[in-house]
């Protein structure tokens, strides 16, 4: 197998254990938390990380579960370029709000990337020993009008 075959399985696979941490569950109770400022620095500062193409900082913000699935910071910021552009490098990144689903905390994120395109993201979050850290990002579908 090729190098090339070899990440691309390797990324199809990283991203379908990202987005089963955070896919939707049916029938989950949903509420609305009050702002949460360390959720909010830990999510800023990966992007930050990402902008300035810090692959090692943007790591110290990744969940265990996370570090163990990619196991290098140049891997995790391979997935990141290439499965998540507008992360790594948005033009603007704005918080929506907090939610509790279920038994998964996430923070909702409206980016825009380099084209002018909204992308809104759920950051499901995991509380450790040294704060919180991101344990899954999944593209989620734009809310309703009016909503």
């Amino acid at each position: 197998m090729t190098r090339a075959v070899a990440f691309s399985v390797f990324l199809a696979l990283g991203l379908a254990v990202v987005a089963a941490f955070v896919a939707p569950r049916p029938a989950m109770a949903q509420e609305v938390l009050t702002p949460n400022p360390a959720i909010e620095a830990v999510i800023g500062s990966q992007f930050d990380a990402f902008r300035a193409e810090d692959v090692v900082q943007a790591w110290q913000f990744a969940s265990p579960n996370i570090q163990g699935l990619f196991g290098s910071p140049e891997r995790f910021g391979q997935m990141v370029q290439q499965g998540y552009p507008m992360v790594w490098d948005p033009a603007d990144v704005n918080f929506i709000d907090l939610q509790a689903l279920g038994g998964l905390i996430v923070q909702r994120v409206e980016v825009v990337d380099q084209n002018g395109t909204l992308h809104y993201l759920g950051y499901a979050m995991v509380e450790t020993e040294n704060g919180w850290r991101i344990n899954g990002v999944q593209v989620l579908r734009a809310p309703a009008l009016g909503a």
